[in-house]
């Protein structure tokens, strides 16, 4: 029989679970573990030379951990030697041996941007949720979302980030970058994520956040004669773009056209509104509200793993009854 801890019984004798507890628990069930495993498994150190690396799980483990978290990669080693729950989800035993440490972290993140992996993260998560019939790809929404970089030249090259730009929102300017995805209309899962500076205009990035497989496209107001632009103007789809609102109210409500184009509007609306959801989860769940690296590349590809987390939650109840229907 296997010998537990003090610090393990400790946590065994709890009575109350904690919001974390169950949360990780969720994911522990939820997560696709061997085809993620799958995707970084051929570009994993095999430690054929050398000190042998970090288990591929435990550093995969980690990584969700600091992404569900905002963490740094500090931050994240703090996190785990602070927290049981988070030791248990790890595999950690602090009693026999010490987290990785903050170099450990980094290392693995770049190896997830040396080879492309974030989006294959992303694109294996989605696999398995149209396997599971979650994803039914007919319509597709469009839109995208700023976020902040930081503005200060206070650094070593007393410049800002080349690859982050400024623009304006109403009245108020921005510096940073967007964040471009592409939702299933349908679940609300998102299919595809692109990485641009803040000045780059949504329309021009509606291409690339089609599947092409779609019947339906939502946009919003800012994606305005998407449908006529040379690359998109042969597409076989139904263009749903909602109309610019001076426009909207220069007819009158109180005319039967009116009052249909509104309800026609509202409904339009309605559909585009599950683009929120995974912007909600990113940003205010997550903590994803400012850029934690230089340059779009890293930060697009910590932006797929988001996304490819953001699904998984949103599609959690669903994943979660379906076990339950195959353990029954």
């Amino acid at each position: 029989m296997k010998q537990i801890s003090f610090s393990q019984a400790e946590f065994q004798r709890k009575k109350r679970r904690t919001r974390r507890e169950v949360f990780l628990d969720e994911m522990e069930q939820v997560m696709p573990w061997a085809e993620l495993f799958a995707v970084v498994e051929p570009h994993y150190p095999k430690g054929k030379r050398g000190r042998p690396p970090v288990g591929l799980e435990r550093m995969l483990r980690m990584y969700f951990v600091q992404q569900w978290n905002g963490l740094s990669d500090e931050g994240v080693e703090d996190a785990i030697t602070d927290s049981q729950a988070l030791q248990r989800f790890v595999g950690i035993d602090l009693s026999r041996e010490a987290a990785p440490d903050a170099s450990t972290v980094l290392q693995f993140r770049h190896l997830l941007e040396q080879h492309g992996l974030a989006k294959k993260l992303l694109e294996a998560v989605n696999t398995v949720l149209a396997a599971a019939g979650l994803m039914m790809r007919e319509g597709t929404i469009a839109d995208a979302t700023i976020i902040a970089a930081p503005p200060s030249v206070m650094n070593q090259a007393n410049a800002r980030d080349p690859d982050m730009h400024q623009t304006k929102k109403g009245n108020q300017w921005y510096f940073g970058m967007k964040a471009h995805i592409g939702v299933d209309a349908e679940s609300g899962l998102v299919h595809t994520v692109v990485g641009t500076s803040a000045n780059e205009a949504d329309v021009t990035q509606t291409e690339h956040l089609l599947h092409g497989e779609e019947k339906d496209v939502f946009l919003d107001a800012g994606y305005v004669d998407a449908d006529k632009r040379e690359e998109l103007k042969d597409r076989d789809v139904n263009w749903e773009i909602a109309m610019k609102r001076g426009k909207r109210k220069a007819v009158s409500e109180e005319s039967g056209f009116g009052q249909l184009l509104r309800k026609l509007e509202s409904l339009k609306a309605s559909i585009r509104s599950k683009v929120e959801h995974p912007f909600h989860i990113v940003k205010n769940l997550f903590h994803y509200k400012k850029v934690r690296y230089k340059g779009l590349d890293k930060n697009t590809a910590q932006l797929h793993t988001l996304f490819a987390l953001a699904n998984l939650m949103i599609a959690k109840r669903k994943l979660l009854a379906l076990d339950g229907q195959v353990a029954s």
